[in-house]
């Protein structure tokens, strides 16, 4: 199916929702004109639509394979990969003195929201190596930054990220990987670490991984952890490769979905690694990458949405079957079809203007140093993940509905939208942790970052012609936020999912207000259907989130037993 790149949604969201010409009008990203961003997403959309889109079934159909212990990739990866690198796709974002493009991440975020719809699995791999990328900017020392970074940037090597242990899902805290200091500065990590996304790669020349590991002298728990760059393959001081690392994939994931992306179980026999950042401070160097990733999967959510919606759209357009009140026309004209497919463009539109205003929020804090866009983008990044993936999910759902029974025969490709894109409310964090990372770590701040939001909000909503409801669910919002502040953790944690996930749609609801000031009567009419049918699903959030948790609290697990 051909996947069309939404363009001109990503300028109307940068020029007239988002507020991206603050970001261009900073001296770091002055180089990001209009031009200058149409030209990127253009051919960037270009290589999404004919060279990547074409590899997302044949990854489904031929998955990745392990063959005498190394990844064997599914066909068309290793090419469409390599006009990647070759475009200079990889470093959008990363510093030019690296051989990076230095464009602001909204520019590159948009970009992989475009390859997410295109091949989900595939994107997984320069996304993690993007956010690898970043955290050692930030953390690694100037010896690994100029011997990594070029590779890394060019697409000659690949990165991951390796924090999961069999014993230590979410609890972070609990990982048993060693790291023994060697003589010469470096260190030898022994472990095994489980969900290790692209652990392995055929395409390019080596893996880097970022490891978390325990100093033999290391406190208990989170406070003990550090970070460490593993290679899979040496390299020497040039920058050529040397001898193989004492390290191996295991096994891999069957996974419901994202066939294409190996997901690696990897073992570390004294393997030679390099620390990265302080010692004991790995979890904050690695929180640099995780946050990368948040927004990231929370755009591979939208991405699928878009893809889906497109798959779906296409088969309602083509698809004939039975009366419709215009007489015998294609499906589209059913009002119950028409009715979802708006759905499903209005959601797509919220939750990518929220990404897309979650990143000028980065950028500026990257530009100006500023505290303020600093807790803006902190406030964001848990909205933008869950709302992000959960859009992804309900649009792919939708999609299938509108197929019918040919979206449950995997032939028509309706059904691999969803099974793929399942997985992006679990991994980086489920979407329970982002809400308690809202409710707990960013409510920190007193409300200062979510009260600055909900004031704009409520500006905007005065001022728009269709804004009362808007405005009645921003004020329910402050109410709801004052009264987070008012609980003890215990209560915020079971109101936590009910509160962002009421945050979200508020947001959504005032992005389409946006819209609708700035657009046509196509605009206004996706605004006013938002309100209709996603903005009154608020009020019972709310309520949800006020819930006694003792109903449930209560039961026992004899009493969930049937």
């Amino acid at each position: 199916m051909p996947y069309t790149p939404p363009l001109r949604d990503f300028a109307f969201i940068l020029d007239h929702v988002a507020g991206f010409d603050q970001v261009r009008a900073t001296d770091r990203f002055a180089e990001a004109t209009p031009d200058m961003v149409q030209a990127i997403l253009s051919e960037g959309g270009r290589i999404c639509s004919e060279v990547i889109a074409p590899l997302r079934r044949p990854g489904d159909t031929t998955p990745t394979r392990l063959e005498n212990g190394a990844v064997v990739s599914p066909p068309g990866y290793a090419e469409g990969f390599g006009a990647l690198a070759t475009g200079g796709w990889i470093g959008i974002s990363a510093a030019p003195e690296f051989g990076g493009m230095g464009m602001p991440q909204t520019v590159s975020t948009a970009f992989y929201e475009m390859m997410s719809s295109a091949c989900l699995s595939l994107q997984m791999n320069p996304l993690l190596t993007q956010g690898q990328i970043e955290a050692l900017e930030h953390h690694a020392s100037d010896a690994i930054k100029a011997l990594y970074l070029p590779k890394l940037i060019s697409g000659e090597w690949s990165g991951t990220m390796n924090l999961t242990e069999p014993q230590a899902g979410t609890d972070v805290g609990a990982l048993r990987t060693k790291a023994e200091p060697q003589a010469d500065g470096s260190y030898h990590i022994s472990g095994q670490k489980i969900y290790i996304s692209w652990g392995d790669c055929d395409f390019t020349q080596n893996v880097c991984h970022l490891v978390l590991a325990r100093l033999p002298d290391a406190p208990a728990g989170s406070k003990g952890i550090s970070l460490f760059l593993v290679p899979k393959v040496i390299p020497n001081e040039d920058g050529s490769l040397g001898q193989p690392n004492s390290l191996r994939v295991v096994s891999l994931e069957h996974k419901l979905g994202i066939h294409g992306s190996p997901t690696c179980v990897m073992d570390y026999e004294g393997a030679t690694g390099w620390l990265v950042g302080a010692p004991n401070k790995g979890l904050a160097a690695m929180f640099t990458m995780m946050n990368n990733a948040r927004v990231g999967v929370g755009v591979q959510g939208i991405g699928v949405a878009e893809g889906a919606y497109q798959h779906a759209l296409t088969y309602a357009q083509d698809r004939k079957q039975g009366p419709t009140p215009k007489g015998a026309t294609a499906i589209i004209d059913h009002p119950d079809i028409r009715r979802q497919l708006a759905i499903m463009r209005a959601e797509i539109f919220a939750a990518r203007a929220i990404a897309m205003e979650n990143c000028v929020a980065i950028d500026m804090a990257t530009a100006t140093g500023g505290d303020e866009w600093s807790a803006r983008a902190g406030w964001l990044t848990p909205i933008t993940k869950a709302y992000g993936t959960e859009a992804g999910v309900t649009v792919s759902d939708m999609g299938i509905q509108i197929h019918g029974g040919m979206g449950f025969i995997e032939e028509t490709g309706a059904a691999q939208f969803l099974r793929d894109v399942r997985v992006t409310t679990i991994y980086e964090g489920t979407n329970a942790i982002q809400a308690l990372d809202l409710v707990g770590r960013k409510l920190g701040d007193g409300g200062k970052a979510a009260f600055a939001l909900l004031d704009e909000m409520s500006a905007t909503a005065s001022a728009a012609d269709m804004g009362a409801p808007v405005a009645d669910a921003v004020h329910a919002q402050r109410g709801a936020t004052e009264w987070m502040l008012g609980q003890g953790m215990e209560g915020r944690a079971a109101g936590a999912t009910a509160y962002l996930r009421a945050f979200a749609r508020v947001l959504g609801a005032d992005m389409h207000l946006r819209a609708a000031q700035a657009g046509d009567a196509a605009r206004v009419a996706l605004a006013q259907v938002y309100i209709d049918h996603l903005l009154p699903e608020h009020a019972a959030h709310l309520a949800a989130m006020r819930s006694d948790p003792a109903a449930y609290m209560g039961l026992s697990p004899e009493d969930l037993t049937a």
